[in-house]
């Protein structure tokens, strides 16, 4: 993230409305770690449905972080998926955005963010 595009000091970064939702943030973080998942795999391990899958696939491919490969493995064909260069820098971007809305919230003793208005329970003893 460059200068130019920080958030103010003490103000919140923006989150990308694309990758903040659940099932889109769950894809991405999957490829980042496994490379590229076919599309039953990516069904069997975030337990979601066809249809549901397949509509956060299709955002992810028009904003160009995804890159689908059709591939021919016998009788049925499969397409696999992976990260492009811009859906991973978009997801560092978005990790390093929830980052910093951690560093501007409160942290108890542990160094744990802790939600506005809490106070801790007296230490018994």
């Amino acid at each position: 993230m460059s200068p130019a595009s920080s958030p103010p000091l003490g103000a919140a970064p923006s989150l990308d409305p694309l990758l903040h939702q659940p099932l889109r943030s769950q894809v991405a973080a999957y490829l980042v770690g496994r490379g590229e998942a076919t599309f039953s795999e990516l069904k069997r391990v975030l337990q979601c449905t066809d249809g549901n899958l397949e509509a956060h696939l299709k955002k992810l491919i028009a904003a160009g972080y995804l890159q689908p490969e059709r591939r021919s493995d016998g009788a049925r064909g499969q397409t696999a998926y992976r990260l492009t260069p811009v859906g991973r820098s978009a997801f560092a971007d978005y990790l390093l955005h929830l980052q910093q809305l951690f560093n501007l919230a409160p942290v108890n003793d542990t160094g744990v963010p802790e939600p506005a208005g809490w106070v801790p329970a007296p230490s018994s003893g």
